[in-house]
C-alpha cells in the first residue's frame, strides 16, 4: 500500500487515530465543513465550551473563523459521534457502502472524511486507501467534481469576504457620517450654550439695572405719596371749613326763605278770611254740559322738551291743581285701532287711573257721543271723569268748552292730535300734547308701535 494511516497509527487499534491535525488539509477542511453543518442541529448544552459562541455564526463565517476549534473538538469521540449521527442521514449511500466494506470510487476526500467520522469496521484500512489516492497528484486536480466543489467554496468565501468588506465599508461610512453629524451638533450645541450664557448675562444685567431703577422710583413714589398726602390733608381741612361755611350760609338762606314763606302764607290766610270765600264744591269742568273737567296750562312749563315727549306730559300733570283733558277716541284709535270701541274706552279709563293717583291731577276723558241715542255705562277708576258729548255736539267742542270753563292761570293740558282741537284749546289758554305722548307715558302700544311724531 502506497500510503498507510498517519504515522504512529495502528490498523488494529482504531482509537489510536485521534488527532485531526495528522490528516491532510483538504480532508481536515471537509471534516470541519461537515461538522459546521451538523452544529445547526446540536443543542448548545451538548457542545464543547469553545464551540458554544460559534453556534450563532453564519456558516461561511463559522468555517472561516471557527475552523480550528471545530477541528480540535473532533478529537473528542463523544462530539465526533454526535456529529457522525447528524452526517450519516445526509450521506446515506456512501455511509452504507463504507459499512459494508465495499470499494468506493467516490471522491477520496469525501471517503476519507466520512470514514474518519463514521468509523465503520476496518475504517483505518479504508482511510489509508483514501489517503493513498489523495497522494496521487492527478487524484484532486483530475477530478472535476472535487475541483468544482473547491472552486465553489473558494468563490463563496471570496463573495462572503467581498460582502463583509462592503458591509464594513458601509458601516464605516455610516459611522463617519454619524460622527460628522455628532460633531456638527456638538459644535451647534456649544454655540447655542455660549449664546445662551451671553443672553443670560445680558438679561441679568438688564434685570439689575431695572431693579435699581425700580428702587429709585419706589423712593421717589414714596416721597410723592407723602407730598400728596400732605396736600390731601390740607384740602380736606379746607373742604371741612368750606362745608361749615356753606352750611351756615344755607341756614341763613333757609331762615330768610322760611320767613318769606310764612309771611306769604299768613297774607293768603288773611286774604281768605277777608274775602270769606266758601269752600270749592263744584269744579269748572262739572259746569260744562256732558263734559269732564279739563286741564288748562300756560306756556311757561318745560318748553325745552318736545311736545310729543312723555317726559313733558309727566312734568305738566305734576303741576299743582293740574287738569288733564283727554280726547278719548283720538287716543284709543291711535293706540288700539283693532279693538272694539267699548274695550278701547274701558282700557283708556283703566290705564289713566294710576296716572291720576301718582300725579294728583284732575283727569277728564271726553268721548264723542253725538250719534249715540244713550251714552254707554262706564265705571271709571277713582279720580277719572268720563263724559260723552251731547247730541249734535262733537267731543272737540266739549273739550274747548271745558278749557274755557277753567279759571285763567290753572294748568290745563289737552291730549289730542286733532289739529282743530289743538288750535281751539291753545287759543283758550290750554297746553296741547299729542296723543302719542300719553300712550308712551302709559306704556300702552296696543297692537302697533306709536311713533314719537304722533
Amino acid at each position: 500500500m502506497a500510503a498507510d494511516v498517519p504515522a504512529g497509527t495502528s490498523a488494529e487499534t482504531p482509537g489510536d487515530v485521534r488527532a485531526t491535525s495528522l490528516l491532510p488539509d483538504v480532508v481536515r477542511q471537509r471534516l470541519v465543513a461537515l461538522a459546521a453543518d451538523a452544529l445547526e442541529h446540536l443543542h448548545s448544552d451538548t457542545l464543547p465550551p469553545p464551540l458554544r459562541p460559534v453556534l450563532s455564526f453564519a456558516r461561511p463565517r463559522r468555517l472561516r473563523l471557527a475552523a480550528a476549534p471545530i477541528a480540535a473538538a473532533l478529537d473528542d469521540d463523544d462530539f465526533r459521534t454526535r456529529v457522525a449521527a447528524q452526517v450519516r442521514p445526509t450521506h446515506a449511500g456512501l455511509a452504507a457502502a463504507l459499512d459494508d466494506g465495499l470499494p468506493v470510487a467516490a471522491d477520496p476526500v469525501e471517503v476519507a472524511a466520512l470514514t474518519y467520522l463514521l468509523r465503520p469496521a476496518g475504517w483505518t484500512v479504508t482511510l489509508a486507501a483514501a489517503l493513498a489516492r489523495l497522494e496521487q497528484p492527478e487524484s484532486v486536480s483530475s477530478d472535476p467534481p472535487q475541483t468544482a466543489r473547491v472552486q465553489e467554496r473558494l468563490d463563496a468565501a471570496r463573495a462572503e469576504l467581498d460582502s463583509l468588506r462592503a458591509a464594513h465599508r458601509e458601516q464605516v461610512t455610516a459611522l463617519k457620517g454619524e460622527n460628522t453629524e455628532l460633531r456638527r451638533r456638538l459644535a451647534s450645541e456649544r454655540t447655542g450654550a455660549k449664546q445662551a450664557r451671553h443672553d443670560v448675562e445680558g438679561t441679568l444685567s438688564e434685570l439689575t439695572r431695572a431693579l435699581a431703577d425700580a428702587e429709585r422710583r419706589t423712593v421717589e413714589g414714596q416721597a410723592e405719596r407723602r407730598r400728596l398726602q400732605a396736600r390731601l390733608d390740607d384740602l380736606t381741612g379746607d373742604r371741612t371749613v368750606a362745608r361749615s361755611a356753606d352750611r351756615e350760609a344755607r341756614a341763613k338762606e333757609a331762615v330768610r326763605a322760611r320767613l318769606l314763606l310764612d309771611t306769604l302764607v299768613e297774607a293768603a290766610q288773611g286774604l281768605r278770611r277777608e274775602l270769606a270765600l266758601p269752600p270749592v264744591q263744584t269744579r269748572p269742568a262739572d259746569t260744562v254740559d256732558g263734559v269732564a273737567a279739563g286741564l288748562p296750562l300756560g306756556r311757561t312749563v318745560a318748553r325745552a322738551l318736545a311736545s310729543d315727549d312723555p317726559a313733558l306730559l309727566r312734568e305738566l300733570v305734576a303741576l299743582p291743581e293740574a287738569h288733564l283733558l283727554v280726547d278719548g277716541y283720538n287716543v284709543t284709535k291711535l293706540g288700539w285701532p283693532a279693538t272694539a270701541l267699548d274695550a278701547q274706552r274701558a282700557r283708556l279709563s283703566r290705564e289713566l287711573g294710576p296716572l291720576a293717583a301718582r300725579s294728583g291731577a284732575e283727569v277728564t276723558v271726553v268721548f264723542d257721543g253725538a250719534e249715540l241715542a244713550h251714552p254707554p255705562r262706564i265705571s271709571p277708576p277713582r279720580g277719572i271723569r268720563v263724559r260723552f258729548s251731547p247730541p249734535d255736539v262733537t267731543a272737540d267742542e266739549v273739550l274747548i268748552e271745558l278749557v274755557r270753563a277753567e279759571p285763567a292761570g290753572r294748568p290745563l293740558v289737552v291730549v289730542s292730535s286733532d289739529a282743530e282741537v289743538v288750535a281751539g284749546v291753545e287759543r283758550a289758554g290750554a297746553r296741547a300734547v299729542p296723543s302719542a305722548a300719553l300712550l308712551a307715558l302709559l306704556g300702552s302700544r296696543g297692537g302697533r308701535t306709536v311713533s314719537r311724531s304722533g
